[in-house]
C-alpha cells in the first residue's frame, strides 16, 4: 500500500508535499480551503503553476495527492437551502481538485437530519449526478466515505454506498475511501483475519471492492457498533494492530493510497510532545510481511 497522511496545506497547497515527505509519507490528503467555512477564495493563477511544479519534483515520492472536501457540505439535509449551499460548495472543491489536477476527492455523504435514510440517499445520488453532469470531462472522481453512523449520518451501512454508486451511475466519477475506524464502529468487524475476509467478501458483494480507491487508517476509541466517530493512534485503540496488518498485507491494496486522520501529538507526564504521524506510519510498515 502506499502509506500517508493528512497534512496542512497552510500558506499554500504545495507546501503539504515537503511537510509530508518530512512526515515520512508516501502520499498525502488535504484540504484546498478551510474545512469549516463555506466560502473560499479562488486557487490564484500563479499558486495553481505554483502547485504544479512542486507536484512534478515530488512525483514517485509523495504521490498521488488526496483532497478531503469540507465537512460543512451536506446535500442530504431536509432543509432547501442547505441543500443548495451544499451543492455549491461540492461542485467548488471537485472545480478546485480538477484545477490542481488532484484526481480523487473524498466526500462524507451527508445527514438526512430526520427525514430518513431513504430521503436522504435519493438527495445525495440526486445532487452528485448533477454535480457530474456540470462538469463533463473532469478527472475527478468523488470518493464517498465510509461513516461510523453517528446521529443521522449516511454511509454507515455497505448498503448506502450500493444504493448511491448504482444510482448515480457513472463509475468513471466515482468510488468509495473506506474508513477503518468508520466501518468498524459502524458494526463491521475486520480485527481478525477471518472476520477482515467476511467483511471484505459482504464489502464485494454489495459495493464491489473494485469501488474502494483509497483508504483512512485510523484505530478505534470505542468498540465494534458504537457507531462513534474517535480515531486512535494505529494500534492503540479496540482494532489493534492486527486489523491494520489485515490491510497492508492484503495484495488487493498494493496501489491505493491510506491516509493517517490520527491524533497529530502526543504528549507524556512532563507535557513533551511527540509528532505522531511518524510513529504511526511506522507502526503500519512494521506490520508489513
Amino acid at each position: 500500500m502506499i502509506l500517508g497522511a493528512q497534512m496542512s496545506a497552510s500558506g499554500g497547497v504545495w507546501k503539504a508535499f515537503a511537510r509530508a515527505e518530512e512526515a515520512g509519507c508516501d502520499t498525502v490528503m488535504v484540504y484546498t480551503k478551510s474545512n469549516r467555512q463555506w466560502k473560499s477564495k479562488p486557487i490564484p493563477e500563479k499558486d495553481v503553476n505554483k502547485f504544479r511544479e512542486t507536484a512534478a519534483t515530488y512525483t514517485g515520492n509523495v504521490d498521488p495527492m488526496v483532497v478531503h472536501a469540507a465537512y460543512l457540505i451536506n446535500v442530504a439535509s431536509d432543509k432547501p437551502e442547505v441543500v443548495a449551499k451544499s451543492a455549491v460548495a461540492l461542485r467548488d472543491e471537485i472545480e478546485r481538485a480538477e484545477l490542481l489536477g488532484i484526481e480523487r476527492l473524498v466526500f462524507h455523504p451527508g445527514s438526512h437530519m430526520g427525514a430518513g435514510e431513504e430521503a436522504g440517499l435519493a438527495k445525495v445520488a440526486a445532487a452528485l449526478k448533477q454535480v457530474i453532469a456540470d462538469t463533463p470531462g473532469y478527472q475527478v472522481r468523488v470518493c464517498l466515505e465510509t461513516m461510523a453512523g453517528q446521529g443521522t449520518n449516511l454511509g454507515h451501512r455497505f448498503e448506502h454506498l450500493g444504493y448511491l454508486l448504482t444510482e448515480i451511475d457513472a463509475p468513471e466519477r466515482m468510488g468509495v475511501c473506506f474508513d477503518t475506524c468508520h466501518v468498524f464502529t459502524a458494526g463491521y468487524d475486520i480485527r481478525t483475519p477471518a472476520a477482515y475476509s467476511e467483511t471484505m467478501a459482504q464489502f464485494d458483494e454489495i459495493v464491489g471492492l473494485d469501488q474502494i480507491k483509497c483508504f483512512h487508517f485510523n484505530d478505534s476509541k470505542f468498540d465494534l457498533g458504537t457507531r462513534k466517530d474517535r480515531h486512535q493512534h494505529i494500534g492503540r485503540g479496540f482494532l489493534g494492530e492486527q486489523a491494520f496488518a489485515n490491510f497492508v498485507n492484503d495484495p488487493r491494496w498494493q496501489h491505493h493510497p491510506a491516509h493517517l486522520e490520527t491524533p497529530k501529538t502526543e504528549k507524556d507526564d512532563d507535557g513533551n510532545e511527540t509528532e505522531m504521524d511518524a510513529v504511526n506510519l511506522a507502526t503500519l510498515r512494521r506490520l508489513i510481511v
